[in-house]
């Protein structure tokens, strides 16, 4: 059922906006679904910068679902636009696919060994199906279906009908000095990559030439590209000459019946805006900057008889981890890596719980594991009722949408626990179960299924974002040397945990033991807490747990020691660490 009671929240950005919309689209147009809308170019992999394109109208039209009212979420896939550029590190391309630069995305064949019938398409499936993981509903709409049906055919008249007046917008702009770009912090390639946007930002607006100022564009009938000059129009007869600077290919055409050509993009999206009935859609830095296409947008949409979106700018979607990234498309990840590593209520929650205009990381890195952490901490404050307002809706908004709840699971350990098991037995699923199964000895895992699929994004983590150096490959022997060479006090630290071994296999009892152990040596009780030790113990803990390390796995750092030792097992462990 849809969620209505829970839309009542008022504390976070999500209300706020939709609030807003609600009310903008009752004044334009009362009584229809409210409209808002995401533009995506399929050019190349669509990346985690482009995801907030969506997910910001997404989650309001969500929330506006929440209460009851009709709402569209249109997401056009910009796949008339010009290919632009060979990607880099795009698999099963090379430079050959330069000599289509110029033509729509959906002329362009695929990447070598896709089985999509081009370019747009391959790029498009990947996001659709992380979309439909994420719980996003959209109608999607193809903008080369549109143009090559004639759905915007008035428009493109009524368009070149008032060319002077969209060149007159235009030219406000054209000989202004742009501002100095100002940053607060170093911003690197990829997070400029990210906030690219389709990249139709930098596309040219149709300017003046010999014949004067046109804002269509002609594909050329011969080489299919855009490199092609408009050298007159007729009003009256609807008649368009255009020459092809490519080819030299010219020829004269009714735009009345020619569907082969689009309207430059500062033209193009105001028309949608209006043709739509768009009310809410977000832009990125490279639209939203002065002179860029959603300030000027916002004239040329009333010559269409329309009215500019409410359209928060959202900002720097950065990525930590990305060296470490084993894709080999290149770039900036994609929603489709994101998925492969955490579930979709955590990739939600981590654009739901910021502001648009607020940047923020999406962790590829050790980092992944702390904001698992923060995730869970937040599950347990909202089951108990104790989380903030803004947080238990950030939270909502994480897990469910308006249709119900997203698929989660049953068990959902610690996802730092089930790394560190992932690396340790490496694939070896009879292991990962033993170990799972003994870390809560009251409530043992009867089944890997019960802790899918957080395990198995956990375990994708390992295989594919931790570096071969840093995955943890127990000893299948002692260390005689180092054992020998050990004093006193180390050994009889090693005497104390084996002893204690039996009675505190679970998770909680060897959490207990490896930090007792220093404790009791010092002559302390083991349930001491740390506001009753000397701050030596935590030089004494360090230490003993490097030992540990070392003669477990060789290095001075590793898992948590209690799922390792869980991992390793109790019999191994005393072959390892005893005399």
């Amino acid at each position: 059922m849809p969620i209505v009671a829970q839309s009542t929240e008022t504390t976070d950005w999500v209300s706020r906006f939709a609030d807003e919309v609600i009310e903008e689209s009752e004044r334009r147009a009362p009584g229809k679904p409210v409209v808002v809308a995401s533009g995506l170019s399929p050019s190349g992999p669509v990346h985690l910068g482009n995801l907030r394109e969506v997910m910001t109208p997404h989650l309001v039209a969500d929330e506006i679902r929440r209460r009851g009212h009709q709402v569209r979420h249109l997401i056009s896939w910009d796949d008339f636009d010009r290919y632009r550029k060979v990607p880099a590190g795009v698999a099963g391309v090379d430079e050959s696919w330069a000599e289509h630069i110029g033509k729509p995305l959906t002329s362009v064949p695929a990447p070598k060994g896709s089985s999509f019938p081009n370019w747009a398409e391959h790029f498009k499936a990947a996001m659709v199906e992380a979309l439909t993981e994420l719980g996003v509903a959209f109608d999607g709409i193809s903008q080369t279906a549109q143009y090559t049906a004639g759905a915007y055919r008035e428009q493109i008249l009524h368009a070149m009908r008032h060319r002077a007046d969209i060149d007159a917008v235009l030219a406000q702009y054209r000989t202004r000095p742009k501002p100095a770009k100002q940053q607060q912090k170093q911003v690197d390639e990829a997070e400029l990559e990210a906030a690219e946007g389709s990249g139709a930002a930098a596309e040219d607006d149709g300017s003046s030439g010999a014949g004067g100022y046109f804002p269509y564009k002609p594909f050329c009938g011969n080489c299919e590209k855009d490199l092609t000059t408009v050298t007159s129009y007729d009003d009256d007869t609807t008649e368009l000459t255009y020459t092809c600077d490519a080819c030299g290919f010219s020829e004269t055409v009714r735009l009345n019946e020619f569907n082969r050509g689009k309207l430059v993009w500062k033209v193009d999206w105001p028309m949608r805006w209006a043709y739509e009935g768009v009310v809410f859609e977000p832009s990125g830095v490279d639209h939203s900057s002065p002179g860029s296409s959603f300030q000027v947008g916002g004239q040329i949409v009333g010559i269409f008889g329309g009215e500019r979106p409410i359209g928060p700018m959202y900002a720097f979607v950065g990525i930590s981890g990305m060296a470490k990234m084993s894709s080999s498309r290149g770039g900036v990840p994609t929603p489709s890596d994101a998925l492969k590593i955490m579930e979709p209520q955590l990739l939600r929650w981590l654009y739901a719980r910021r502001r648009p205009n607020q940047s923020f990381k999406i962790a590829f890195d050790q980092e992944i594991q702390r904001l698992y952490d923060e995730w869970d901490k937040l599950d347990a404050k909202v089951a108990d009722g104790s989380a903030l307002p803004a947080d238990a809706a950030a939270h909502s908004r994480a897990v469910r949408t308006a249709a119900g709840e997203l698929p989660r699971t049953a068990r959902p350990l610690p996802y730092r626990t089930l790394a560190s098991v992932a690396d340790i037995t490496a694939g070896h699923q009879d292991q990962a179960l033993r170990i799972l199964s003994e870390l809560d000895p009251e409530n043992p895992l009867a089944s890997l299924d019960e802790a899918r699929p957080r395990f198995d994004k956990a375990e994708a983590w390992i295989n594919t974002q931790v570096p071969a150096d840093q995955r943890t490959v127990v000893r299948e022997e002692p260390d005689g040397e180092l054992l020998k060479s050990l004093d006193e006090a180390s050994r009889e630290s090693l005497r104390l945990l084996l002893d204690g071994l039996a009675g505190h296999w679970s998770l909680d009892g060897l959490t207990h033991l490896v930090y007792g152990v220093p404790k009791v040596q010092a002559g302390f009780s083991a349930d001491a807490t740390p506001k009753e030790l000397p701050a030596e113990i935590k030089t004494a803990q360090r230490t003993f747990f490097a030992l540990l390390y070392r003669l477990l796995v060789s290095r001075d750092t590793g898992p948590r020691l209690p799922t390792l030792l869980l991992a390793v097992g109790q019999e191994r462990v005393r072959l390892l660490l005893g005399p």
